[in-house]
């Protein structure tokens, strides 16, 4: 009987456009255009970074040391021109204006402090607001101060190597699955309880609110069916939805990297397809599924008291940023996979993602992740039953 009632209710979620648009249109073209517009930004930037020339405003001598080598540096580390200036007042303005784009002030005895072998100050002004300009100037700075010191090394007939004690090497022991995982993994999940979210939604108005409003949840109670077969029959497509949701959010990553090619990284890809196996899938439905039921199990009784399909929506619509929102707990460093952590609601299905993507996820804090969610989904079932058996509730 529950069977026959699912089959019923998917039918009907199937003819609905809207619902199909939200749970599968949207999920599959997700992953693509924001991939297509990311690499195509990032290329169209680091591309005009590479190639704009900069201004660089200059207040000190002809003979100056830095302007000098400023000259002097070649032409692959960027088109630039040296502007004089008289005063920081005017320096500052046109820095403002963004008539210069770098400003670099020494003071009149520049030369002279070199010359005694002290220290000599240089200030770089720059504005921050100009993305790339402060890395420019590091850049330029690191390349004159290099030399600086290599002259004055031959100077006082030193060798570098005597005035470097220790070299210290620096060596990363996390792979580059692991970093992608720690940094880049928190899109994912969030993308995917995003959807699910968005994926119970529109089905479950329509499948409890929706029959209120068309007036045929009185003709479904009449039938022979006890009421939580009808309530498990439509939480099941509710739940399906969901799932469908994420699932071609899931496709529409796998559409971009195979199909459209928009990765041409071939280490990033080879990456990539090291975590995408089957072992991660069903890993990551393992932890959804007890999520999605718990979606479905919050908007089921919101859904059964709504009196109308625009109520219901008023209601739950909101719920997606309080049900999403600790979904963003994923873009912040630092905050790991533990005990505490994994009791946390949504927050330890991002983290739990995250640790399966970088492939340190603990079966001990994923089985307490899992149980957790499914505490959760058996209470929200429990909810939506009560809420349903009401008489008030589910008749106008």
């Amino acid at each position: 009987m529950i069977f026959t009632i699912f089959k019923k209710e998917l039918k009907d979620t199937l003819r609905e456009r809207r619902t199909l648009i939200m749970t599968l249109l949207i999920p599959l073209l997700i992953f693509p255009i924001i991939l297509n517009i990311f690499v195509g930004v990032s290329d169209s930037f680091s591309e005009k970074q590479a190639e704009k020339s900069i201004a660089i405003g200059f207040i000190g001598t002809d003979d100056n040391y830095v302007k000098i080598q400023l000259e002097k540096l070649p032409e692959n580390m960027g088109d630039k021109e040296i502007i004089r200036y008289k005063d920081t007042a005017s320096l500052l303005n046109d820095l403002k204006l963004d008539s210069i784009q770098i400003g670099v002030y020494t003071g009149k005895e520049f030369n002279e402090t070199m010359r005694q072998k002290t220290p000599a100050n240089v200030t770089v002004f720059f504005n921050a607001t100009d993305v790339g300009t402060q890395d420019r100037a590091k850049v330029y700075m690191t390349a004159i101060e290099g030399i600086a010191i290599r002259e004055r090394y031959v100077e006082m007939n030193l060798k570098e190597t005597e005035l470097t004690p220790i070299k210290t090497h620096y060596s990363n022991i996390a792979s580059s699955k692991e970093m992608i995982g720690k940094f880049a993994g928190g899109i994912l999940p969030y993308i995917f309880i995003a959807f699910g979210f968005i994926g119970c939604m529109y089905p479950a108005i329509d499948l409890f609110t929706g029959e209120k409003e068309r007036g045929t949840i009185e003709t479904l109670l009449t039938t022979p069916v006890l009421r939580w077969q009808i309530l498990t029959g439509k939480m099941i497509v509710v739940v399906l939805s969901g799932l469908l949701a994420a699932s071609f959010a899931l496709i529409g990553l796998f559409v971009s990297i195979e199909v459209l090619n928009i990765v041409e990284d071939k280490e990033l890809l080879s990456i990539i397809h090291s975590i995408l196996n089957l072992k991660f899938i069903l890993l990551l439905y393992g932890l959804l599924l007890p999520l999605t039921i718990f979606f479905a199990g919050v908007m089921v009784p919101v859904a059964v008291y709504a009196k109308s399909f625009k109520e219901a929506q008023s209601i739950i619509a909101p719920l997606n940023i309080i049900m999403v929102l600790p979904a963003m707990v994923g873009f912040f460093p630092g905050i790991e996979l533990n005990t505490i952590t994994a009791s946390i609601p949504v927050v330890n299905v991002v983290l739990a993602t995250k640790d399966l993507i970088a492939g340190t996820l603990d079966i001990g804090l994923l089985v307490l992740s899992f149980a957790v969610m499914l505490f959760l989904a058996i209470l929200a079932i429990v909810v939506s039953y009560k809420r349903f058996d009401q008489e008030t509730n589910i008749v106008m």
